[in-house]
């Protein structure tokens, strides 16, 4: 008897299913190590800030009744913090969830969806989820080249992904240079900024894309409290966007996707404001003394505006090279070529990774 199974979406069969890394604890397993490392996911090395955990210990009896699935409370904090509406803001699963919703709400199979090569992979999935079409323009010296990205937008383009700073490489874009691309952008063209890394970048090119919500019916924010503020594991991200967005946005997710603990996490995270200054502080100082002292070591380092550094290792495969870090338990992101991603940990931590990079590059002179 022939086996029929249900059918897959041919669109959906195309999706690369995002790979996550294996728990450090099975990478010491696995390899016979001790003490490794994580430094491969952009982690806050810090933490929550400890009235966080202070709050979730508390909170942990009332997970029995289902979270507020309008995130009241946490939309009234973040409109104060941000001198915003709270009808302006949009809470998710993490902003990944809010690039998700985006697709559901706007795309139509053979729309377009512009992005840049070389940025964070789940732009490529999204038209892909909705039959829809990809546009990725190659990337200017690691930075999006707005100027041709202008030049590819046509009639059918829906939603344009910029991310800023950008995952992986690091670079942010100027914000005379984002001013004068949204203006060539039509009306009818969603023009979504990332900034997932907004916190660590330099003050002086950031700033700008709040202005640009108030000021357009077509630009959408969105962060998270994924990375500066050290909540990775309890997905929580945001968005400012004109009602309109928001609104789309509320009828395609489903019901109570921000949980309860992540809600009281987020609020808390916001009050300990001080926790996350630190936070950046420490990326931003371990970024400087660590690109320094891998460009010493033959690294061809990129300049970055996040808590990790994008480079080109001074050998020519970047999978054999990270696989030899493990084994001296550092875990690293590689990439294509010679490429990998390092997320700054603590001085500590960083340190015993600049001693593991030494014995590997060591061992491939012998």
């Amino acid at each position: 008897m022939r086996l029929v199974r249900p059918k897959v979406r041919a669109c959906v069969q195309s999706i690369q299913p995002y790979q996550p890394g294996k728990p450090v604890e099975e990478v010491e397993r696995e390899l016979g190590v001790r003490g490794a490392v994580k430094l491969a996911s952009n982690e806050n090395p810090l933490g929550p800030a400890p009235q966080v955990i202070r709050v979730l210990k508390q909170a942990a009896g009332s997970i029995g009744v289902y979270p507020d699935g309008g995130c009241y409370y946490l939309r009234q904090a973040l409109g104060q913090y941000l001198k915003l509406r709270a009808e302006e803001i949009i809470i998710g699963n993490g902003s990944n969830e809010l690039l998700v919703l985006l697709g559901l709400a706007l795309l139509e199979p053979g729309d377009e969806v512009l992005t840049s090569q070389m940025s964070f992979v789940v732009y490529y999935s999204v038209p892909q989820l909705m039959d829809a079409k990809l546009i990725a323009v190659p990337m200017r010296n690691y930075q999006f080249d707005l100027e041709t990205m202008a030049r590819a937008i046509t009639r059918r383009t829906r939603i344009i992904f910029i991310a800023n700073p950008n995952n992986p490489t690091g670079t942010a874009v100027a914000p005379v240079a984002l001013r004068e691309f949204i203006k060539k952008v039509p009306k009818k063209c969603l023009v979504v900024l990332d900034e997932a890394y907004y916190e660590y970048a330099d003050s002086r090119i950031m700033g700008l894309s709040l202005d640009l919500v108030r000021e357009r019916e077509n630009v959408v924010v969105l962060r998270t409290f994924s990375k500066a503020y050290g909540l990775a594991g309890l997905r929580i991200g945001y968005g400012v966007a004109p009602k309109s967005i928001v609104d789309a946005i509320e009828r395609v997710r489903e019901p109570f996707s921000v949980n309860h603990l992540a809600q009281l996490g987020a609020r808390a995270a916001l009050e300990a404001g001080g926790h996350m200054r630190q936070s950046v502080e420490l990326a931003r100082s371990e970024r400087t003394r660590m690109g320094k002292i891998l460009a010493g070591m033959g690294f061809k380092i990129i300049p970055s505006q996040t808590n990790f550094i994008f480079t080109q290792a001074p050998i020519r495969d970047s999978q054999k090279f990270s696989r030899d870090l493990m084994r001296e338990g550092i875990i690293i992101r590689p990439f294509a070529g010679s490429h990998v991603r390092i997320t700054m940990g603590t001085r500590v931590q960083n340190d015993k990774m600049i001693r593991a990079v030494k014995r590997v590059l060591g061992n491939y002179k012998k």
